[in-house]
């Protein structure tokens, strides 16, 4: 990591915005969703103060993720055009700062979950923020073309912390919806790196475009589709899953092979003529279908709440 130095002027002294910026907000979202969603379809009550204050500090652990991410990747932040204007390479906000705010939330978090729910929430939520912070960031994202593959893992436990805060345990269904986010999470960035692939070359992260090619990636794009879309329709026979869920993961899935098919037949003069059309499509697309399969799979607890659902 090299130390970024940048000495906020008037212009751009920091704002509480910027500190909220570090939290990776878009990504908190979804960290929020899901374990919003794990917490509900466990099949337990949760007492609705219990349930506020658990995904609050979720929530909150993955923002911390985000701050020590933004403060060791503060270095290649800087080169690549879509993440330069971030609070620390851009001058805003000091390291520093945003290595403590890292820390500071990731112990609040940790132990107000602990003290809202169970010690094993609060110890699952402890791991994914070093999983995150450390193992991935630190080390697995800048030394391998497997980063987002085994990286995906810590946007994955949300919903087990979720389940786990309104159950005390884990389950076979709390690990089918990590397992959704963990093989979504590879063709959802491959396509991405796809139109993107300068910023990664430039600032010489091992992405499977810059190590293996675009055909290679695109190949992996279709693979991990095949495989994701078996085990999404699957969770539909499922405890979590339902007559709702599967026509929602029917459609989901069918447009998500088709846009994966279509990346693969595609070579980059193709792709260079219309700006990579389909792989910008197929990364628009990838950004609604983790949401509406996780949204499918509350409304199927919403409905058991009233005796439907299920088959």
């Amino acid at each position: 990591m090299t130390d970024i130095t940048n000495t906020p002027t008037s212009e751009y002294d920091a704002q509480l915005g910027d500190y909220f910026a570090l939290l990776k907000p878009r990504v908190m979202s979804l960290v929020v969703f899901t374990a919003f969603v794990g917490l509900l379809a466990a099949p337990v009550s949760v007492n609705p103060v219990i349930g506020f204050c658990a995904i609050l500090f979720i929530a909150i652990g993955g923002g911390a993720s985000g701050a020590l991410n933004m403060w060791w990747d503060a270095d290649i932040d800087a080169v690549m055009r879509r993440t330069r204007g971030r609070p620390i390479p851009s001058g805003r906000v000091q390291p520093g700062e945003a290595l403590t705010l890292g820390v500071a939330l990731s112990g609040l978090s940790v132990m107000m979950l602990g003290l809202a729910t169970n010690l094993l929430a609060a110890g699952m939520l402890l791991f994914t923020i070093l999983f995150y912070a450390v193992f991935y960031t630190m080390w697995l994202k800048r030394l391998t073309p497997q980063n987002i593959v085994i990286g995906g893992a810590a946007g994955a436990f949300p919903p087990v912390i979720g389940w786990v805060a309104a159950t005390g345990s884990f389950s076979v269904e709390a690990w089918l919806m990590f397992a959704l986010i963990f093989m979504w999470t590879p063709p959802h960035f491959w396509a991405l790196a796809l139109f993107m692939r300068s910023d990664y070359d430039d600032a010489k992260v091992p992405m499977l475009t810059v190590t293996h090619g675009r055909p290679a990636t695109r190949m992996h794009i279709l693979i991990y589709t095949v495989l994701l879309a078996a085990l999404a329709i699957g969770t539909a026979f499922t405890a979590i899953g339902g007559i709702f869920y599967f026509a929602v993961a029917l459609v989901l899935n069918l447009a998500f092979l088709l846009g994966a098919w279509r990346i693969w037949k595609r070579d980059e003069v193709m792709a260079e003529a219309d700006d990579y059309a389909e792989e910008r499509k197929f990364f628009r697309l990838s950004l609604a279908y983790l949401f509406l399969h996780f949204g499918a799979i509350l409304g199927e607890a919403a409905l058991r709440t009233f005796g439907l659902g299920g088959w």
